[in-house]
């Protein structure tokens, strides 16, 4: 397996001489929840759990900005965490935001303020990446099983369902059914009726109808569902004595019958029901009973992983050399038909020139390292669609594909870098980008770039051994003067290279040593 060049040395969590904390905080539509765990000897010990309701998706405005008293309990909670990190000395941590803010303005100043309160920056992840990390969490938190399984969230703004087996997900989903947004919409006064059920219930039937094939048929399949509305609704049942354990789908139509008896969501009042989950419990088990009558599930098992312990497996997976990321890149790879040899040569290469010029250009971070393999290993996927153009075809692939294990921003990164490998830089996608990776950004394309031009001949001999050295915005190869007199062509590469880089207020040289 190739290995970026920053990863090679690290130390595994077993090696370590101290324990190390590392942290998970999942910023979800209606609660934000963190959680704590210290590696031990490279086992994971969960130290501490935080929950708190900050009813995002209520301040969500149809525009995209999120109101002041949605943006004040989130910043509020996430100061709340982030003391508690510095307080334990927390090494690693990784934060997430789902559904509403996936939906939420990118350009407002909310990220900001939030990563500041946090202390820590904050990946924005797609529908399909939640899912995969809520089965990841599920998976971790139960004995292990070799049958299939399948895990619904329903969380404030979104639900996921995920068939897997064992701990590899094979089909995920990510539907705009939510607790919070399927209360707003069908309860908006409050007011509690079987009209209002009925139609929140055929609202979830028909966004069920089109992926209801993939989640159900098959054989013995283990249903498993987890997070704040299952969890609520379970409890609820034993208190009242409709169910020993587990959800049925009677017991679930018992429960909208006791949730009928009263008038309003103001009122609502059960065992076990508190009384910040009864605000967005009726749009909850609406989505909920008709999972269970479309996916025909008899018998709901009940997880206490979820999301938040799937980013921290996930995170210690990374921590091991056990990152989902280089999967998805060598699965991506195969499935568009890349040339590895290929590959292997411009990662080669683009390695050979970061090792010299990452210290002088400040590119010491390891996410640097990881996008410039990444990216020469992926340069060539959109050649599957046509060579004419094929860095755009593949930055489209690279930004739009389901990526599991990166967050939008990072799939960003990866597109604006494959599609930089060659003529114009992506200027615009470039300022896309967070403001603190645009200018580390443009320097690892200008390294693949360069990686990239020395090995058009597509041969294993012909890359030369090279010197670069960097400046601020400067660049100066040294060849020997035999290889350069003999390449011809890549020497008029290189002289188109040079009037392409000061569009981007780069200066090229090069020389013979």
């Amino acid at each position: 397996m190739h290995k970026p060049p920053a990863a090679a040395d690290r130390l595994l969590p077993s090696e370590l001489t101290q324990p190390e904390i590392i942290a998970a905080v999942d910023l979800g539509s209606n609660s934000f929840h963190m959680i704590v765990g210290e590696l031990r000897h490279g086992q994971l010990a969960i130290l501490d759990r935080i929950r708190e309701t900050v009813r995002l998706a209520e301040g969500l405005s149809p525009t995209g900005d999120l109101l002041d008293d949605a943006r004040q309990r989130a910043i509020a909670c996430l100061s709340q965490f982030g003391e508690r990190l510095r307080e334990m000395h927390a090494g690693n941590v990784r934060a997430a935001g789902t559904s509403t803010i996936r939906r939420a303005r990118e350009d407002s100043s909310f990220m900001t303020e939030a990563e500041d309160a946090l202390g820590h920056p904050i990946e924005i992840i797609s529908g399909i990446e939640e899912a995969r990390l809520i089965y990841n969490g599920v998976t971790h938190s139960l004995p292990p099983a070799d049958g299939l399984r399948l895990v619904m969230d329903i969380g404030g703004g979104s639900t996921e369902l995920i068939l897997g087996q064992g701990r590899q997900p094979k089909a995920l989903e990510s539907l705009q059914l939510g607790c919070v947004s399927m209360t707003e919409r069908f309860f908006p006064d409050g007011k509690l009726t079987r009209q209002a059920f009925d139609k929140a219930r055929m609202a979830a039937r028909l966004e069920l109808r089109p992926i209801k094939a993939f989640f159900r048929g098959a054989a013995d399949v283990e249903a498993i569902g987890t997070s704040g509305t299952i969890r609520s609704t379970e409890v609820v049942s034993m208190s009242l004595g409709i169910s020993d354990s587990d959800i049925t789908p009677a017991a679930i139509e018992q429960l909208i019958d006791e949730v009928l008896k009263f008038d309003t969501v103001a009122d609502l009042s059960l065992p076990g029901l508190s009384e910040r989950r009864a605000q967005v419990w009726p749009g909850g088990l609406s989505i909920l009973a008709e999972l269970l009558g479309v996916l025909r599930i008899g018998n709901l098992k009940i997880s206490d992983g979820a999301l938040r312990e799937g980013l921290l497996y996930d995170l210690l997976g990374r921590l091991q050399h056990e990152d989902a990321r280089e999967r998805t890149v060598q699965a991506m790879a195969g499935r568009y038909n890349v040339d590895t040899d290929q590959a292997h040569r411009v990662a080669a290469t683009a390695a050979a020139l970061y090792g010299q010029c990452a210290t002088d250009w400040g590119l010491l971070g390891e996410l640097e390292a990881r996008m410039l393999d990444w990216s020469a290993r992926l340069h060539e996927i959109g050649l599957d669609i046509s060579h004419d153009g094929y860095e755009r075809h593949g930055a489209y692939i690279a930004e739009n594909a389901d990526m599991p294990g990166f967050p939008r921003a990072e799939q960003r990164y990866l597109a604006f870098l494959v599609g930089s490998q060659r003529h114009n830089l992506w200027k615009t996608q470039l300022k896309q980008l967070p403001k603190k990776w645009r200018v580390s950004a443009l320097r690892v394309a200008l390294l693949l770039r360069l990686a990239v031009l020395l090995n058009r001949s597509r041969k294993n001999d012909v890359a030369p051994a090279l010197e670069i050295q960097t400046k601020k915005k400067s660049l100066r190869l040294s060849f020997d003067q035999a290889w350069l007199k003999a390449n011809p062509l890549t020497v008029a590469d290189l002289e188109r290279e040079q009037e392409l880089l000061t569009l981007v207020d780069y200066r090229l040289t090069f020389d013979t040593t």
